[in-house]
């Protein structure tokens, strides 16, 4: 039986009803499994520009939800509904077929929902037309199987509503090509047979296997997000010993258009217009920006949001970031985003294995010693050798640990004979006597390198709880930090190899460029506090770093340092799912 569906795909009703595969995802599942548990599953989306593409070819059919005539009541209701035979049927005498548009279709025996393009129906007869904003492919058939799948799924729903239905027709926009596809016994086995894997699909807690260096992948949107060549690279087979690729593909552009949108300017309030955003103080606009272009809304202080602004960067998923005046990282604000209930499931599984966590804990406190010893031996004026020799200790102490204990006292010890040296990466002749530096102080910082450094590590705590959160990660769930209210310790352990080579890094440049003055905090007796020239220009740098390109030491390609770490928490998901053995810290080279 067919039934009728509301906007969700789901049969209307009060009680809830079965959960129904969309047919879309039945092609999904045919072209790629892993690519159908990404969407379909987990909820995972991105865009490219066939996707694009094909939501612009699709668009007139999406307009409006019709609904198809009873067989053998058939009468026009498109005005554009050809007068030929060009959609499947022949002409009956004067008779032309009933063309219906965006036709919503469901079947509980089936197990399968589903919005056809275009209907063509004449008495019983019904051909389900797809569009499709490719060419004609060359190949036998002139379609591939995903394709033929999706439009025998149609029939199957077409025949259940009452129609005959032997053949579907595939439309190619690029070629302004039809294309026939005869629904034959085996086709329709075929698909029966996918709708089966596919449900039972829907309930599996494990990611199928990436495609191996497979020519889908080129064009798949979700590329980026899957990483097939880079998960292949990690995986190892113990007993086959089986290399993973020998060049890696890389699928994600090596920088990101879209930045985040600091708003600074107390009193201030976030408006949206149409799909940009415009931050107005009193009467004064003072900026407007595209949501396009963002990334993030960054809050820092006294800054509101209306709440029709919330709902819009809810709904398109840009997550806002409140920052006190203080420059304390408060919390996120976003959409309900990923269904990703399984990654959250294995996360807890794995906080609650001491053994799990203390093997990543020794790969986060590892990669951190070791970005400290690279970044004073290439910065600091005459760095020690014994300081440099200390270190590289502590990096090998690290990895051997054998208690999460052991682990925080050798973190301590780095860190220690780090920021011993750390003034000397400061140029003597940028500083007055007020700005000496010693060592790490905080909470509050008592002079304006450790002002610096605490508020970049506040905006690097944003940056992973972002990250992490947009795999579906619990932000506030860690392995190496432990759990604690209001604290994201998921975020701190990703963030703790990024410390040094991003904030550090930024803190340096600011200072050694001139970026920040002496005039630029408060300081007193009770601590040092930045004023708003000190944090705009700190951003600058920040975000300059962010931006910069770094060759990622496993895969050899080159990326944003904001790109590295949001492909870290990626692989720090695959870890935790049991799809690769060992989390890689990243360790600049």
């Amino acid at each position: 039986m067919v039934q009728s569906l509301n906007a969700h795909g789901s049969p209307e009703g009060d009680g809830e009803g079965p959960d129904l595969l969309p047919v879309r995802m039945l092609n999904e599942y045919a072209y790629c499994p892993r690519l159908f548990h990404l969407m379909h599953v987990e909820g995972r989306w991105a865009d490219n520009a066939f996707t694009v593409d094909g939501r612009n070819v699709h668009r007139r059919a999406d307009k409006l939800d019709h609904v198809l005539p009873d067989p053998e009541n058939g009468t026009s209701d498109d005005p554009d509904a050809p007068a030929e035979g060009g959609n499947g049927h022949e002409v009956k005498g004067d008779e032309p077929p009933t063309v219906t548009r965006s036709v919503m279709l469901g079947s509980v025996a089936l197990g399968l929902t589903g919005k056809l393009d275009l209907v063509s129906t004449a008495d019983d007869l019904a051909v389900p037309v797809e569009t499709k904003r490719g060419r004609v492919p060359d190949n036998e058939e002139r379609s591939y199987e995903p394709e033929r799948v999706q439009l025998m799924a149609q029939g199957l729903l077409l025949r259940e509503g009452g129609y005959q239905c032997d053949h579907g027709v595939l439309y190619f926009a690029a070629s302004r090509t039809r294309v026939d596809v005869p629904f034959t016994p085996e086709l329709q086995q075929r698909t029966l047979d996918l709708i089966g894997l596919a449900q039972a699909a829907c309930s599996a807690t494990a990611m199928p296997e990436p495609l191996e260096d497979s020519p889908k992948c080129n064009g798949c949107s979700l590329a980026g997000i899957c990483l097939p060549d880079e998960t292949r690279r990690l995986q190892t087979d113990e007993q086959e010993a089986k290399p993973g690729p020998a060049e890696i593909r890389q699928f994600f552009p090596p920088r990101d258009e879209a930045l985040p949108l600091y708003v600074q300017e107390q009193g201030a309030m976030v408006c949206k217009t149409g799909k940009a955003l415009v931050v107005w103080k009193q009467k004064e606009k003072l900026a407007t920006v595209r949501l396009a272009d963002m990334s993030q809304l960054v809050l820092c202080g006294n800054v509101s949001v209306t709440p029709q602004t919330m709902h819009l960067l809810c709904e398109e998923d840009v997550p806002v970031v409140h920052l006190s005046m203080g420059n304390w990282f408060y919390g996120l604000t976003q959409g309900l985003g990923l269904k990703n209930a399984y990654l959250r499931a294995a996360q807890f599984r794995v906080a609650a294995d001491a053994g799990r966590c203390l093997a990543l804990a020794r790969q986060i406190v590892s990669a951190k010693v070791a970005a400290q010893r690279t970044f004073l031996r290439r910065n600091a004026a005459g760095p020690p050798q014994e300081a440099l020799d200390d270190l590289a200790q502590q990096d090998k102490n690290a990895q051997s640990a054998a208690k999460m204990e052991s682990l925080l006292g050798i973190e301590g010890l780095g860190a220690k004979v780090y920021f011993a040296h750390f003034s000397r990466m400061l140029k003597s002749d940028a500083l007055s006597p007020e700005w000496d530096f010693q060592h790490r102080n905080r909470r509050p910082p008592k002079d304006p390198i450790n002002a610096l450094l605490s508020f970049g590590y506040a905006m690097l705590a944003k940056e992973c709880t972002v990250a992490v959160a947009a795999e579906g990660f619990d932000p506030y769930w860690g392995f190496y930090h432990q759990p604690r209210h209001g604290r994201p310790a998921l975020a701190l352990d990703l963030m703790e190899e990024f410390r040094t080579p991003v904030v550090d890094s930024a803190v340096i440049t600011a200072v050694n460029t001139g970026m920040v003055h002496q005039g630029d905090f408060e300081t007193a007796k009770a601590g040092c506090a930045m004023k708003p020239e000190a944090r705009k220009a700190f951003i600058r740098a920040y975000e300059g770093r962010l931006d910069q390109l770094v060759t990622h030491p496993v895969f050899d390609y080159r990326c944003s340092w904001r790109t590295v770490i949001r492909l870290q928490a990626k692989l720090l998901a695959r870890w935790v799912r049991g799809e690769i053995e060992t989390y890689p810290g990243m360790e600049t080279r």
